[in-house]
């Protein structure tokens, strides 16, 4: 229970690796918000969790949406002491017939969004004069991957932009740091697993040998949330079984 106590928002919390994160949290006794534009298929944790458990529907790429997921994380539960930027998208294609609208709306939900949930947040977390802030990058941040430029270069920037918001937030007791997941069995890596050539070839890059399981994630989440990293800012943990792009 190393996070009894403590209230968190997670942005794109309702599925993929958000909802891995939100378990694990909810697991080790925190409180959770879960935002998103859409609920999907969270009935469960509100009946396991009771009111340890809310939704808020939440747009990251708007101001007035994001005011308000804080005022009802800090209506619900008195503060905000971690919040998860993990809310992404991804329209992929190579830079030729690349559209604009694509390359926006990537830009926009995966870097404006962190930034205006972050924004939002330092007032709650600076009047606790204490907080933790858990960015969520992507191993293609430092790797070049054919018809991922929109992609890449948003989780690039949440990188910087999560080592400059530690270097801001340090005097107000507010941490930041970066999850950098791998190829990981939900979503995405979970279709690349299924196609047997592009596993081949991608297994092979991978020491462990096999694609990570969303709780591997959400335990990395945990430890960038609990008091066994107090020690750790501005950060960037990958977590991605030993991926060696040069394989």
């Amino acid at each position: 229970m190393r996070l009894h106590g403590r209230s968190a928002i997670i942005t794109g919390g309702t599925r993929g690796l958000g909802r891995a994160i939100a378990e694990a949290y909810l697991r080790e006794g925190a409180s959770v918000v879960c935002a998103a534009r859409n609920p999907y298929d969270i009935k469960e944790l509100a009946d396991d969790h009771g009111e340890r458990f809310r939704f808020q529907h939440a747009d990251v790429t708007d101001e007035n949406s994001v005011a308000e997921l804080m005022e009802a994380a800090t209506e619900a539960y008195g503060r905000i002491d971690v919040l998860v930027n993990n809310a992404g998208t991804s329209r992929d294609g190579k830079i030729s017939g690349l559209s604009v609208e694509d390359w926006n709306v990537t830009l926009s939900t995966n870097l404006t969004g962190v930034f205006l949930c972050t924004r939002a947040v330092i007032p709650v977390m600076a009047a606790q004069g204490a907080g933790r802030i858990v960015n969520v990058s992507s191993c293609v941040a430092t790797r070049a991957a054919v018809g991922a430029a929109a992609y890449s270069a948003s989780k690039a920037a949440v990188e910087m932009f999560t080592r400059t918001s530690a270097a801001e937030l340090a005097s107000k007791g507010v941490t930041v740091n970066c999850l950098s997941p791998g190829y990981i069995d939900e979503g995405m890596g979970r279709e690349l697993a299924a196609n047997a050539k592009a596993w081949q070839t991608y297994r092979a890059r991978l020491l462990a040998g096999r694609l990570g399981r969303p709780e591997e994630v959400g335990a990395a989440a945990v430890f960038l949330a609990s008091p066994d990293s107090s020690y750790v800012n501005g950060s960037v943990m990958e977590v991605n079984g030993g991926l060696m792009w040069a394989a």
